[in-house]
């Protein structure tokens, strides 16, 4: 190598991950071997090839290598044993896949180097500081932080997913220090990924400004009893060691012994015919045809390589954590690629055509879609077997079909299939009718089955396949909804996509994404352009409506064909903006997953006992008659207790209560929150008051409504499920709404008694404890909050005694429940008028114990400042996970608007990480059970922070501790909780009992 050659490093590891994360789970067809990274990782390595080889744009390599890591454990094992230690083994169908990736790399043509006892980053430095040394340039074809120290006048890296070459300045833009100094930053920030330790309670931003401050981390530890902030002075002066430990641990080696020379790594002309063997081999169809026209060569006449595959121990490769580490910007969606470093120095938009960047790919795919006009002209009406078979043998092709079920119910476990929608290629959709009737056209539905509709068994042989197989990818809008009904009818569908929730994922909480911002309709008008068929439009509304299949075949073609064919543009745009938002890890690990999930739970259902319903209706309707004459003589006169006004009259007319307020129609304000306090005060009719409206509240809403939302044929209760009504994260249910019976009043709970389990099983309730307030401790990093769950201490008690000076042993019951209510009302940004209301104290006595709370606990006032400039600067604020909360109006001029968005912003990543930690345990709960020989073992219901299961009673004992432990775990390996989860579960007969 000499002065004007350029040396490309790819990380190969970091590649393996981006590729698995990437795409849906891909098979080889033969013989169902998983080969989706191999996949991912052959397009994009072919796609940064035809670039460097491009000698119209930029640079090109005169060298070329791909670095992979031998195995987890290193040198710096043996400098702190801890390291990497958190990291679990890699997922099951990866494993395999790392011997082939490395067999494809030399189809290639490209050197394939790793070295047993070293990181792959090692080796990359080591090359950087040869290839400097002879006077080249290097390119580092990576995003991780850990190699930007490596950045220098003959260095860069280039980031291949954001199309963005890394140099100092962008170095110094994202962590505040030019790269020499990353290695100190890094000793200080840690990395829990890695299980660096650093130093407890500093972050990058923190870090970079003690670095600027006293210049290096020898001279910071030397001086850290001149810094300012007593708890960040006597963090580092404590932890000291432990950041130079962590300067060894992120330090890269640049003097591995290397066995191949620079010179080894020439770039070498792709080998046609090896390259297609190897691809052939694979059955990677379409990259093969790329290769062939690129190459020259002919295709036909090559045949398929010996390949290898090795399994399990045999197939050395990097832990899980590797993908943990991979930011979620990093992770290409279906049809994002890029062009590569060359691109990014100059290349012309005729050189980008064809390997877009997710940036670019998602303004071309918007121009598109808004240019693209929809013609439900063209839609077709499918009457026969061969027709249909044609449209699913072009789904094969394309790889993708948008399906949509048409059917005489919102609720899928009730629903009759009446036809559905497919559509393969934008514009190209049609309808598929199976049970449309003639008949008067009421509600009650009726008649004889229309011609022209292909026999319901016969489609659903021919759909069934299709919908089974795992190379084309089904999207729909809501998909979960058509999953439960198909499922029914035993149609497996699988992988899939949905729409809605990759909106959700990406504006959730925007002005883009708020409430009804994810239906099609909405989406089609924002992206599309435009306006759908209304549901009333074809099926009328009121009391003229009709059931779908009374409606009029051609009619329901061009409604039901169009949302297949919006769908399908929905999902060309939105999805490459996973890639360019950085989401991809938001949506492949928390939603996408959790789709067939909850349907098999809302499929189960649970059993529910009308015998005790029904005694409870009764007990709540005497104790509800009982209130009533209560109130009435407390009045004075009989009234109509349900209408706001005439209580209002009485309350602050007749008996001239103070606190009166009115409403925007001018009548007196009977609130909760208004009765609440006044009852509060002492006053008898609004305690009443406010009694009988829980009590009659929970017989309409449960006891009265419950016995009929058991399904006829399960004689179980199933509710649905919503993915995308929270900014939040947090699922939410309905018909029946299960998330909200109360469960701090006594007849609350006796509802839940009603929840059974069938003979010879039980019911187990497993329910994080306090886990808002250990997602607090975590990212707020308050020490005395740690110590004390770690500890397993009271976390009430000790508030308490922090704030109050009361030892925790014999502590009255009201300083814990002042303490408590603080604690909880933090989250939720409570003020001192909401505390005081709370605690029915005066309004300056809470001012002082929130004071007081925050001067115990600065690092809370610390994360709720730095949330709300966060919210402020970017519009959203993020979970532990990624997952994205929008408060476009936190920037609001109105004061009130403003202080709820910030309020709001302080909790999102409170609740949400919590959500997104039941999501995960979800997601991994099904496949550990059945793994433990477990599967009689079945996840029914999710409440917030509890899931319920059923079980056999002689598996309860084995259950239980696996299901405590994929849950207390579940935040690993993306993030090592600085704080234990902790799982409370017991089984028992009813819900009530084993909660």
């Amino acid at each position: 190598m000499k002065k004007g050659d350029h040396l490309f490093l790819v990380d190969g590891s970091g590649y393996i991950f981006r590729a698995y994360h990437a795409l849906p789970p891909l098979t080889r067809k033969s013989d169902g071997l998983p080969v989706g990274a191999v996949s991912g990782f052959c397009n994009m390595l072919w796609k940064l090839m035809v670039s460097a080889r491009d000698t119209d744009v930029g640079v090109v390599p005169t060298h070329f290598a791909v670095i992979f890591d031998y195995s987890s454990k290193t040198f710096r094992n043996e400098l702190y044993p801890e390291y990497k230690a958190n990291r679990s083994a890699p997922p099951e169908d990866l494993v395999p896949q790392f011997g082939l990736i490395r067999q494809a790399t030399r189809a290639f043509d490209l050197p394939c180097i790793e070295m047993e006892g070293f990181e792959a980053d090692d080796i990359i430095a080591t090359y950087a500081r040869l290839a400097c040394e002879a006077g080249a340039d290097t390119t580092i074809i990576s995003s991780d932080k850990d190699l930007m120290q490596l950045v220098g006048e003959t260095v860069s890296m280039y980031d291949p997913m954001k199309d963005r070459e890394i140099r100092v300045p962008e170095v110094i833009e994202k962590w505040g220090v030019p790269p020499e100094k990353m290695i100190d930053l890094q000793a200080l920030t840690g990395d829990s990924v890695d299980n660096v330790p650093g130093v407890p309670g500093i972050g990058p931003k923190t870090a970079a400004q003690l670095l600027e401050q006293f210049g290096d981390l020898d001279t910071l530890l030397a001086r850290a009893s001149e810094i300012k902030q007593n708890k960040r002075r006597e963090s580092i002066i404590e932890n000291a060691d432990k950041a130079r430990i962590s300067r060894e641990l992120v330090r890269l080696r640049d003097d591995v012994p290397l066995v191949d020379g620079l010179d080894v790594l020439t770039l070498q002309p792709p080998n046609g015919p090896k390259l297609i063997g190897f691809l052939k081999a694979m059955e990677f169809t379409s990259l093969t045809r790329r290769v062939a026209e690129a190459t020259g060569a002919d295709a036909a006449v090559i045949d398929p390589a010996d390949i290898v595959v090795e399994r399990g121990e045999e197939a050395h490769g990097p832990d899980v954590g590797a993908g943990e580490q991979v930011p979620t910007s990093d992770l290409a969606g279906k049809g994002a690629g890029s062009a590569g470093p060359v691109a990014s120095k100059g290349a012309s938009a005729a050189a980008m055509a064809g390997t877009p960047t997710p940036a670019n790919l998602v303004a071309t795919r918007a121009a598109e879609a808004l240019a693209a006009s929809i013609d439900r002209t063209a839609y077709v009406t499918i009457r026969d077997l061969d027709t249909l078979n044609e449209w699913l043998a072009d789904a094969r092709e394309t790889g993708v079909l948008s399906i949509d079920t048409e059917t005489t119910s919102l609720y899928p476990m009730e629903a009759e299939l009446v036809g559905f929608s497919i559509a393969t290629r934008p514009g190209k959709a049609a309808y598929v009718p199976l049970a449309h009737r003639n008949g008067t056209g009421d509600l009650l539905g009726g008649g004889e089955l229309l011609p022209g509709q292909i026999p319901f068994a016969e489609a659903l042989a021919v759909l069934k396949p299709v919908l089974a197989d795992r190379s084309v990818l089904k999207i729909g809008q809501n998909i979960k909804y058509d999953w439960v009904l198909l499922d029914r009818l035993g149609l497996t569908m699988a992988p899939l996509d949905d729409t809605m929730l990759i909106s959700y994922v990406l504006d959730g909480g925007s002005s883009s994404g708020n409430t009804g911002g994810h239906g099609m309709d909405r989406l089609a008008e924002r992206w599309l352009g435009h306006t759908c068929i209304a549901y009333k439009d074809v099926a009328g509304s009121g009391k003229s409506q009709v059931t779908f299949d009374m409606v009029d075949i051609e009619r329901a073609t061009a409604y039901a064909a169009e949302d297949a064919d919006v769908t399908l543009r929905l999902w060309r745009l939105l999805k490459p903006r996973l890639v360019a938002d950085g989401l991809t890890s938001v949506y492949e690990r928390l939603e996408r997953p959790l789709i067939d999930v909850l349907g098999r739970m809302e499929r189960r259902g649970i059993a529910v006992d009308r015998q005790i319903l029904s005694r409870l209706s009764g007990d709540f309707a005497q104790a509800a008659a009982a209130l009533e004459d209560d109130i009435y003589q407390l009045a004075g006169e009989r009234f109509n207790i349900g209408s706001p006004k005439q209580l209002g009259d009485i309350l602050f007319g007749k008996m001239g209560l103070a606190g009166a307020t009115k409403t925007a129609t001018g009548q007196w304000s009977t609130s909760a929150r208004i009765l609440e306090d006044l009852a509060a005060e002492g006053h008898d009719l609004p305690r009443r008051i406010v009694d009988w409206r829980q009590l009659t509240k929970l017989k309409s809403t449960y006891t009265d409504a419950l016995p009929g939302f058991i399904n006829r044929d399960t004689r179980r209760v199933h509710t649905c499920y919503s993915m995308a009504s929270t900014s939040t994260g947090r699922l939410s249910s309905s018909e029946p709404n299960l998330q909200n019976i109360p469960i701090r009043t006594t007849e609350g709970r006796k509802i839940r008694t009603a929840f059974v389990a069938e003979p010879g099983r039980k019911l187990i309730s497993a329910d994080y404890s306090q886990i808002e307030l250990r997602v607090l401790a975590h990212v707020a990093d308050i020490p005395q909050l740690r110590q004390a769950f770690a500890d397993g201490i009271d976390i009430h008690a000790m508030t308490a005694s922090e704030m109050f000076g009361v030892p925790v042993e014999g502590m009255p019951g009201e300083v814990r429940r002042r303490a408590k209510a603080i604690n909880f009302g933090i989250i939720y940004g409570i003020s001192a008028f909401g505390l005081a209301n709370q605690l029915s104290i005066p309004r300056e006595e809470a001012g002082a114990y929130i004071k007081k709370y925050f001067e115990r606990f600065p690092g809370i006032r610390d994360y709720m400042d730095e949330t709300k400039a966060t919210a402020r600067d970017k519009g959203y604020v993020e979970t532990i996970f990624g997952r994205r909360a929008h408060y476009p109006e936190i920037r609001a001029s109105n004061p009130q608007v403003r202080a709820f968005n910030e309020r709001a912003a302080i909790n999102a990543p409170i609740q949400g990480s919590a959500a997104d930690v039941i999501r995960r345990a979800m997601v991994r709960m099904e496949a550990e059970l059945e793994k433990a020989g477990l599967s009689d073992v079945e996840m029914l219901l999710q409440v917030h922070d509890e899931l319920i299961f059923e079980a056999p009673e002689s598996l309860v004992d084995k259950a239980i501790p696996l299901i405590r432990s994929v849950m207390e775990n579940a935040a690993m390996p993306a993030v090592a909780m600085r704080v234990p989860l902790h799982v409370d579960a017991r089984a028992a007969d009813n819900w009530d009992e084993a909660h």
